[in-house]
């Protein structure tokens, strides 16, 4: 236990940056499973969405440093090479033939 006032409200203050900095690192892993997801059953346009919105997470984590920039760029890297393969496949499969 801390001996000091000051040190008392540094400790409840890390708890609090704890605390938070859990929470945006969960909601990170949260969103990047989602992209995932779509990713494996949905559309590019859809998995497009996500990505912007994970890497939009991303960023604001590593500018508050919550997350290690170098982690965030590299993850945000294998999402855009995910994307990429997708829209590659998409482009590379024939559209299905219209009935009738």
């Amino acid at each position: 236990m801390p001996h000091t006032r000051s040190a008392n409200k540094q400790l409840r203050k890390n708890e609090k940056r704890r605390l938070h900095n859990r929470a945006v690192k969960k909601t990170i892993r949260t969103q990047i499973k989602k992209v995932e997801e779509v990713a494996v059953e949905g559309a590019v346009d859809q998995l497009k969405q996500e990505i912007l919105t994970a890497i939009k997470k991303l960023d604001k984590a590593a500018a508050k440093r919550v997350v290690h920039p170098n982690m965030a760029a590299r993850k945000k890297s294998q999402l855009a090479r995910l994307l990429n393969q997708k829209e590659a496949a998409a482009k590379a499969a024939p559209p299905p033939a219209p009935p009738g």
